[in-house]
C-alpha cells in the first residue's frame, strides 16, 4: 500500500537491555555471579510511515522481535523514545499506555501458543471489544463480522483453538488484532509457523486488510521472499542495530551493506538459468553474543571486506543514496560501493 509520507511511528535511539545472571553453578558457588547485560536492541532509530509496510529482516537472535515488542511496550524499553500521536509511548504510565493500546496491536508468531485454549473463538476475539467497549451492536455480531472478514465461517464462534488448523488459528489472531480498529500492527513472523501453501493466503489477507482499513504494518520475518512481497521499505538488523534501510525494490536489486548482500544472495531465484549464474555469499562464523558485542562495527568479525578502521569505529546509519541508508565505514555518498574483498 502506498503511503503519504507522513510518519506514524518515530523510534529514536531505542534500547532494550536485559540483565542476566551467570548460569554456571560453579560461578554462583565461587561468588562469580555478577550480572551481565544482554544488548538485545541497542540504539535503533526508525520512522514508520502512515499506510506503509516496513519489513524488518535479520538472522535469529538479532533483536527483531524484541524491537517489535518494545514499540508496543510488551517489553519495557531501557532507553529511547517511541513517538506516536505526539506521545512518547516509552515513557507513558501503565494507565496512559492502556488508552493507546486500541490503536496499536500485534499478530504473534506462534498461532498455537498465542490463543488461550480454554476460551472459545468468540471469547478470544470478543475480549478486546469488551475491554474497550467498542461495539455499537452486540459483541457476538461484531465477532462474527470479524470472523468473516478474515475468512472464517461465523458458525465456528463456539469452537476452541484446538479444533482449528495453524492457518485458521492465525486468522483468529488477526481477527483479534482487528477487533479494536487499530492503526498500527506489529506482525511478528506471522507466517513462519505455517505451511508454505498457507503462507501466501495469510500474506494476501494482510494486504487486503491493509487496503481496506488503512493499516500500517511492521512486518518482522527472516523469510526474505515474504518480506519482498509485502513490504514498501526494508530495514536490515544485525546484533541489535539497523545496518541498512531502503525501498524494497532498491534493496533487493542493489544491496549495499555486506550483510545485506549475503542475506539477499541466499534468496533463490525461480529462473534456473539466472540461479545458476548467481554467486552465493557464505558468511564465516556465528553471530557474536549480544552480551559482549564486538568493538567498532558489529559485523566486522564476519565481514569479507573488513579493514582496521572497521574494528575501531562504530558506523552510523547514513543516507548514501536518496532514501537508502547504510551503516558501514567503507561506504559513503561519494563511494557507495565496496570493492576489493580480502
Amino acid at each position: 500500500m502506498e503511503n503519504n509520507g507522513e510518519n506514524l511511528i518515530s523510534i529514536q535511539d531505542l534500547k532494550v537491555h536485559y540483565q542476566v545472571r551467570a548460569k554456571s553453578l560453579i560461578d554462583r558457588i565461587s561468588g562469580n555471579d555478577e550480572r551481565k547485560v544482554v544488548k538485545a536492541v541497542d540504539g535503533v532509530s526508525l520512522e514508520i510511515k502512515k499506510g506503509e509496510t516496513l519489513g524488518l529482516v535479520g538472522e535469529s537472535g538479532c533483536g527483531k522481535s524484541t524491537l517489535g515488542k518494545a514499540i508496543l511496550r510488551l517489553t519495557e524499553p531501557t532507553d529511547g523514545k517511541v513517538i506516536y500521536n505526539n506521545k512518547d509511548l516509552a515513557n507513558l504510565s501503565n494507565s496512559q499506555m492502556r488508552d493507546q493500546r486500541k490503536h496499536l496491536q500485534m499478530i504473534f508468531q506462534d498461532p498455537y501458543a498465542s490463543l488461550n485454549p480454554r476460551m472459545t473463538v468468540g471469547q478470544i476475539i470478543g475480549e478486546p471489544i469488551k475491554t474497550f467497549g467498542l461495539s455499537s451492536g452486540t459483541v457476538e455480531e461484531k465477532v462474527q463480522e470479524l470472523m468473516e472478514t478474515v475468512g472464517l465461517s461465523r458458525r465456528f464462534i463456539k469452537r476452541y483453538p484446538h479444533e482449528f488448523s495453524g492457518g485458521q488459528r492465525q486468522r483468529i489472531g488477526i481477527a483479534r488484532a482487528l477487533a479494536v480498529n487499530p492503526e498500527f500492527i506489529v506482525a511478528d513472523e506471522p507466517i513462519s509457523a505455517l505451511d508454505v501453501s498457507i503462507q501466501a493466503q495469510i500474506m494476501n489477507l494482510m494486504e487486503r486488510l491493509q487496503n481496506e482499513k488503512n493499516l500500517t504494518y511492521l512486518f518482522i520475518s527472516h523469510d526474505l521472499r515474504a518480506v519482498r512481497h509485502v513490504s514498501d521499505r526494508v530495514a536490515v538488523m544485525y546484533l541489535g542495530k539497523i545496518v541498512e534501510l531502503a525501498d524494497s525494490k532498491e534493496i533487493y536489486k542493489e544491496p549495499l551493506h555486506p550483510y545485506s548482500k549475503a542475506l539477499i544472495s541466499a534468496v533463490p531465484v525461480p529462473d534456473p538459468e539466472i540461479e545458476a549464474t548467481r554467486e552465493r555469499i557464505i558468511l564465516k562464523g556465528d553471530v557474536p553474543s549480544p552480551i559482549n558485542p564486538p568493538r567498532g562495527c558489529r559485523f566486522h568479525t564476519r565481514c569479507p571486506y573488513v579493514e582496521p578502521k572497521c574494528k575501531m569505529e562504530e558506523p552510523k546509519l547514513v543516507e548514501i543514496k536518496p532514501r537508502h541508508f547504510v551503516a558501514c565505514s567503507r561506504i559513503s555518498p561519494e563511494q557507495p560501493y565496496i570493492e576489493n574483498a580480502k
